[in-house]
């Protein structure tokens, strides 16, 4: 059994990540990943490419305005049904908290697309947010 050193909350936010330049064999072309899940350490996701333990990459968030970005480490990277599963590691604790609050972010727009496809109302993101908060910031897991 492995024991993790943070707890990892749920996301599936769609992410651009590419290598850092000066790799060799680096790609300026970002690939297309979709997150798993984010951790105060790190977050893992698949995409399509293997990437090499311990390069470097640019994570770039798209959904919000302006794009969040971040660089992180590659801390492990395997072979999945989908291509790979790779995990990364934030740089700094500063980095892991700006990308829970993307998360929290990319909660309230898939709060957003649901009422609308459920209850056929159409909210701004302003008023899905007040009530994504209402309803559910209180079981929002912290990072704690």
């Amino acid at each position: 059994m492995t024991v993790r050193a943070y707890i990892r909350h749920p996301a599936d936010m769609p992410i651009e990540l590419a290598l850092i330049h000066g790799v060799e064999g680096a790609s300026n072309d970002p690939c297309l990943a979709q997150t798993y899940d984010v951790s105060l350490g790190g977050l893992s996701f698949s995409c399509a490419q293997a990437l090499t333990v311990d390069t470097y990459v640019t994570i770039r968030i798209p959904i919000v305005t302006p794009p969040y970005e971040v660089k992180a480490r590659v801390v492990w990277c395997m072979e999945s049904s989908e291509g790979h599963e790779a995990g990364i590691q934030f740089c700094n604790t500063e980095d892991a908290y700006q990308a829970r609050m993307v998360e929290q972010i990319c909660h309230i727009e898939h709060y957003r697309k649901w009422i609308q496809q459920i209850e056929g109302r159409e909210l701004d993101t302003e008023v899905a947010a007040q009530e994504w908060i209402g309803k559910y910031a209180k079981d929002f897991p912290s990072l704690a």
